[in-house]
């Protein structure tokens, strides 16, 4: 099995493992689709406690934090912590065909789920056709000169 090497990946390994920091909020991979009347995200967030998670959305911006704290096991030596810790950001732009009050989220097995409606207002519908004939009708009617009546 071959392997390829990235020099920035591993500098950034490298760099992260020497000071001790880790810069910047951590990848939360997603996948989106629309089922009928409503979109499904799911996101990948491994090992996070649900309770950091928040889901908010203002105005036409969703947006998914989380936190992942650091193994802090005492009296252990460490062999290897490559298991990423810290803050997780994601932000989409809804527009304004969804209903915000209606989102659902569910965290299960490592993975976020919201389920976000189409509104009523943006879901397609039918618009019935009249014939021309019917509307030229009520246009001669609404088109007749009015009668003076106070003669």
């Amino acid at each position: 099995m071959a392997m390829s090497f990235d020099p920035f990946t591993e500098l950034d390994r490298l760099t992260g493992a020497l000071t001790g920091l880790r810069q910047g909020p951590r990848v939360m991979p997603v996948d989106l689709y629309r089922d009928g009347d409503r979109y499904v995200l799911n996101a990948d967030m491994p090992g996070i406690d649900p309770g950091s998670v928040d889901v908010d959305v203002d105005g036409q911006l969703l947006t998914i934090r989380a936190n992942r704290t650091p193994d802090t096991r005492d009296g252990v030596k460490w062999l290897a912590q490559e298991r990423p810790h810290g803050s997780y950001l994601r932000q989409f732009s809804v527009g304004e065909g969804i209903d915000s009050s209606r989102i659902t989220a569910r965290y299960d097995n490592g993975v976020l789920s919201l389920v976000i409606p189409v509104s009523e207002r943006a879901k397609p519908r039918k618009i019935e056709v009249v014939s021309g004939q019917a509307h030229e009708t009520v246009d001669a009617i609404d088109a007749s000169p009015a009668r003076d009546t106070a003669s």
